[in-house]
């Protein structure tokens, strides 16, 4: 990912597969460029932590400002780390969609957006059928499958074939800081194909392994058939860059969201 530096001082990350791709728009806020006061210094989403409705407003506008979109075209997930997915249009414009992490369209210039604190965004491009795609997966949403809802949903409604697919895996935390306990082993060993291979185990202890969420909803991907050399994982842990993103498990839970947000040209 590439770090920009807006007019109006607000800081986003790009993918870098998708930054210099006509059809497509996508960035990731960072704490940067807002007007909220600590704990969720400063472009914090979240009225549910603490912060005014007034105050996340204005961190709103100031987002869409810096990346050209009007707040009240933009469609939210109220997110429930489900994989729930829905299919929205311009009739959708400034709705908040009850009870889903996932959203698709085929509407260009309709903004999609989410919120994080360490869970994982997952953005999907279709240039072919000209689609898109995301989805917000925690651990639930992760073994559960949210990615791989969000592309079976694309697939159901625009005839997207994965092979075409762009996926990009956004900022968050990572297999060095999310150590987990048993309830997450055991799940992600019912739903997950070959679950080992996504825990890490240090010093020879048996409990409360280290769980890759990148690679775990990687691979639920590449094997609906979306082409490796077509994905792109940020590779930032965000419970390590607290100075640039929040993270619930680094400032156990005394913090703001960032937001993903993406359009089609």
């Amino acid at each position: 990912m590439q770090r920009v530096i807006h007019e109006n001082h607000v800081v986003t990350y790009v993918f870098n597969r998708l930054y210099h791709r006509s059809g497509v728009r996508a960035y990731v806020s960072t704490r940067h460029g807002g007007v909220s006061p600590d704990p969720w210094h400063s472009l914090n989403f979240s009225i549910s932590r603490g912060d005014t409705p007034e105050r996340v407003a204005q961190n709103r506008q100031l987002f869409a400002n810096a990346v050209h979109v009007s707040t009240e075209h933009i469609v939210r997930c109220h997110q429930v780390h489900g994989t729930g997915v829905a299919k929205v249009d311009w009739s959708h414009a400034s709705s908040l969609i009850d009870g889903t992490d996932g959203l698709i369209t085929d509407s260009v210039a309709l903004p999609l957006a989410w919120v994080f604190a360490d869970c994982v965004p997952v953005l999907l491009y279709d240039p072919i059928q000209r689609a898109l795609g995301g989805c917000h997966a925690g651990w639930r949403g992760t073994v559960n499958g949210a990615a791989a809802a969000t592309l079976w949903a694309m697939q159901a409604a625009y005839g997207t074939d994965p092979a075409h697919v762009i996926a990009c895996i956004g900022p968050s935390i990572g297999p060095e800081s999310y150590q987990v306990g048993p309830e997450v082993v055991e799940l992600a060993h019912a739903k997950l194909k070959r679950a080992e291979r996504f825990f890490q185990y240090r010093d020879g202890s048996e409990a409360n392994p280290y769980f890759d969420l990148w690679q775990a909803n990687r691979e639920q991907l590449v094997e609906l058939g979306v082409n490796p050399a077509n994905m792109e994982i940020s590779e930032i842990d965000t419970a390590q860059q607290v100075d640039d993103f929040y993270s619930h498990r680094a400032e156990k839970g005394q913090c703001g969201l960032f937001a993903m947000i993406g359009w089609l040209e």
